[in-house]
């Protein structure tokens, strides 16, 4: 990975965890035969090739809003007893 491309790139997506997971599923999707979005030089790694495009303007992401984990879970409910008890042995 190209670190000039990398400082580049950080300039668009500051937040290096959006970053690397933008970059992550871009190379997966170059490794599967998605063709490049933008012109690149023969024998580009996959990664340089995914930071080139970010820095292009050609790979966006959309972030989630705040999702409230707790909302979003349903309540936590007792398991119903069967009533059916055990003999001391």
């Amino acid at each position: 990975m190209n670190a000039d491309l990398l400082h580049a790139a950080a300039k668009f997506l500051p937040n290096t965890q959006t970053l690397v997971n933008v970059v992550r599923l871009r190379v997966r999707q170059l490794c599967g035969g998605h063709r490049p979005l933008t012109l690149c030089a023969p024998g580009m790694g996959a990664a340089d090739i995914a930071l080139s495009e970010i820095i292009a303007g050609k790979l966006t992401f959309e972030a989630i809003g705040d999702v409230k984990l707790q909302e979003a879970l349903p309540a936590v409910l007792p398991f119903p007893s069967s009533g059916v008890t055990r003999k001391a042995a």
